[in-house]
């Protein structure tokens, strides 16, 4: 009898879901769209918080509200509470100087993946997340708490790691 493989975990933050409708980057939309198709397919077991939710509800074009909103019926997904272990990660994550206090809600990103166990955290967001700083950061603070290395990718090199895999 086969043993079933566990999916690789994968925590999408808001500006992938974003970007699946982002007409004024066409290559970066076209590259999520890619992604989202992947997703589709059940290969993963997806994350998001409860912020990627709530900062999609607060977008102020209705109809792109509710373009985003349906992008996510698209796919099986479970929904990260920002609990007080998540909420206290990413004030660890503030105390440490690896992010600045007003970039909580990117904290909390980071801080529901890493609680989640997930493997990988797919961002389009170069300035806060997907940078080598917080890389590195992310890195020592998870070893010193005691949670497992997570990876954090572009949906680009998330895209071509899956394809370089694939060959």
């Amino acid at each position: 009898m086969q043993t079933p493989v566990n999916k690789p975990k994968v925590y999408l933050d808001t500006s992938v879901v974003s970007y699946l409708d982002q007409t004024d980057a066409p290559e970066q939309m076209q590259i999520t769209r890619d992604v989202w198709e992947t997703f589709k397919s059940g290969k993963y077991d997806i994350y998001i918080s409860d912020v990627v939710i709530r900062e999609l509800s607060k977008c102020s074009d209705e109809k792109k509200r509710k373009i985003l909103l349906s992008h996510l019926e698209e796919i099986d997904y479970k929904i990260v509470d920002v609990t007080k272990e998540v909420f206290a990660f990413a004030e660890h994550i503030i105390d440490f100087g690896i992010l600045k206090k007003k970039s909580f809600d990117d904290c909390q990103h980071i801080a529901a993946a890493v609680i989640s166990n997930c493997d990988v955290i797919i961002s389009w967001n170069f300035k806060h997340i997907v940078n080598y700083d917080t890389i590195k950061g992310i890195k020592v603070l998870t070893t010193m708490e005691g949670y497992k290395d997570i990876l954090i990718y572009s949906p680009e090199a998330f895209q071509s790691e899956k394809e370089e895999e694939n060959e």
